[in-house]
């Protein structure tokens, strides 16, 4: 079997996949956010934290409900790092230095998950499983809490109630984000990857020395790290190492995992909204979307001019060869077109244009299914625009499932949109300019830019991913990949949550024969063409300086 058929294959398999979860899954979602039952461990939770769960929020003291919780995450995870040299099970590593203890915090709190640091060699079990593995639980319930609140101001009318913060960060965690964890882990398991608490362990000899592994609550924490597509590897090597990912098959479950709820949400949000239609006008953009960037990334590594990538058939280095380049292209795009970050390639080594991609997928703003919720409320911000522009188009009042795109929304989804790109530009031309920062590029001229540009992409969009070659453990990188996380997941929050705020108090507006008809496939086309455009416009000069500008030359 030629290479080019077995990605082509698997692709097939992961389609079918996802399509036999996208109803069942979607619907239970649905039913988690719009039940007002409480589970007894609920209950308990709810008492221990002094929340009442049954209180409806307005949009600011929704948004006060998340920036207090993770306020306090970011501290205990950081106090977690600095106090590890006493923990036990910290396998003998020393504390972890403020400035990339206050990097990790922020990442893992943040959903992004960067990492400029090798996992096994400087975090112990403790630090690993009552740290990090718990932010991949609960940052992941916070971004589906967001996305809910934004279906739920669609949804209601003449309110400006969007639900309560607490008790949707309670059922996505114990509702949906443990038992699925719990069931990939055991797949995992039974597949091959690790879990254990051993400490470090010599194997082999390797040109003479050897070689130091340690264990861990690996199983556990890679399913929880792509089901709530964060990203975070226990082992530097992150997917691409075997005790993380055993075999071609944990590949394609892995890339499934990190798929399946950012896709199904849209079927959550078309139930929620009482209009399934609505939500396959969503899925179908963002499957179009994630489709041809997986073909379009696929041609690249396997049809990329150069004599030595024709002889060997595809452009095999930095793959994982247990994976093959077609896997390793749907793992590339699918990990940056939602906000994970996992890799089991090195993006570095990827051709000029295809490293150009995983970029721009990131800039995309990770919408095409995106991640654990931020997907779902970012494609429905790009809603919101698509149907203004139609608006202009005609001459008519945008309208979008019943409400009236008046100025205040559109201001607020035009301050969504420019926000993350301000943050990438400004950030990269920053560490560009200053005489430092350039020190930490492994290499010079278009790659060594796209090295820079990828690391704030990355940080501001939440996504996690590195491009390699470049060393971030300063504490220029440090310090200000923190700030883009920090502000790359926050700041876009608050609008959101004031754009729900502000749909929920409207009156619904009846559909007339010139409303614009969102779930046919016109509008689909039009949202993809303006997320498109909305995109080449804002990135195309840095794009032009960094991976066209390689790919073209090459």
């Amino acid at each position: 079997m030629s290479p080019v058929l077995a990605g082509f294959l698997q692709l097939l398999a992961l389609i079918g996949a996802l399509a036999l979860a996208y109803i069942p899954l979607g619907t239970y979602m649905a039913k988690v956010y719009s039940s007002d039952k409480h589970w007894r461990v609920e209950k308990w939770i709810y008492k221990a934290i002094g929340a009442n769960p049954d209180t409806e929020m307005r949009w600011p003291a929704y948004l006060r409900g998340v920036l207090a919780f993770s306020a306090v995450s970011v501290l205990f995870l950081y106090l977690l790092q600095r106090l590890q040299g006493i923990l036990p099970g910290s396998l003998g590593f020393s504390s972890v230095n403020p400035a990339q203890s206050f990097n990790t915090a922020v990442s893992f709190v943040t959903n992004t998950n960067w990492q400029s640091y090798y996992g096994e060699q400087t975090m112990g079990h403790v630090v690993q499983t009552a740290g990090l593995a718990v932010q991949n639980f609960v940052s992941a319930a916070v971004g589906i809490a967001v996305a809910v609140a934004l279906v739920r101001g669609f949804a209601r009318s003449r309110t400006g109630e969007l639900g309560n913060f607490w008790a949707d960060l309670v059922r996505g965690t114990l509702r949906i984000l443990v038992p699925g964890a719990a069931i990939a882990a055991i797949v995992l398991v039974a597949c091959g990857a690790i879990q254990n608490f051993s400490g470090i362990h010599e194997v082999g000899q390797f040109l003479g020395g050897s070689q130091q592994w340690n264990g861990g609550a690996v199983a556990s924490q890679e399913a929880i790290k792509e089901f709530g597509t964060n990203g975070g590897g226990y082992f530097n090597a992150n997917s691409a190492h075997p005790f993380e990912n055993p075999t071609p098959f944990t590949n394609l479950f892995e890339i499934f995992l990190l798929l399946v709820i950012p896709f199904s949400l849209t079927r959550t949000f078309g139930v929620m909204v009482g209009s399934v239609k609505q939500g396959y006008a969503i899925l179908a953009t963002m499957f179009t979307i994630w489709v041809g960037f997986v073909a379009l990334m696929m041609w690249t590594e396997f049809a990329h001019h150069g004599a030595a990538l024709q002889a060997a058939g595809g452009a095999y280095e930095g793959k994982e060869v247990r994976f093959g380049v077609g896997s390793s292209s749907i793992f590339a795009v699918s990990t940056t077109l939602t906000s994970t970050g996992a890799v089991d390639s090195f993006h570095s080594s990827f051709t000029g244009l295809g490293g150009g991609i995983t970029i721009l997928g990131m800039q995309l703003g990770e919408i095409a299914p995106g991640g654990t919720g931020s997907g779902l409320y970012g494609m429905l911000i790009m809603a919101v625009i698509a149907v203004f522009i139609a608006g202009l188009m005609v001459g008519r009042t945008p309208e979008y499932l019943g409400k009236k795109i008046g100025s205040r929304e559109i201001k607020l989804s035009a301050c969504y949109i420019l926000i993350t790109p301000a943050l990438v530009l400004i950030f990269t031309a920053a560490s560009m300019a200053l005489p430092t920062p350039p020190h930490s590029m492994l290499n010079s001229g278009a790659h060594g830019f796209s090295e820079v540009l990828y690391a704030f992409s990355s940080a501001a969009n939440n996504n996690g991913s590195a491009f390699a070659g470049l060393n971030a453990n300063t504490d220029w990188f440090n310090t200000m990949t923190g700030l883009a996380m920090l502000l790359g997941r926050f700041l876009p929050m608050v609008f959101v949550l004031a754009l729900a705020g502000s749909l929920a108090e409207q009156k619904p507006v009846p559909a007339t024969a010139g409303t614009l008809r969102t779930e046919k496939p016109l509008f689909t086309g039009l949202l993809v063409g303006a997320i498109l455009i909305i995109t080449g416009l804002t990135y195309f000069p840095a794009l032009a300086l960094g991976p066209l500008a390689e790919g073209l030359a090459s």
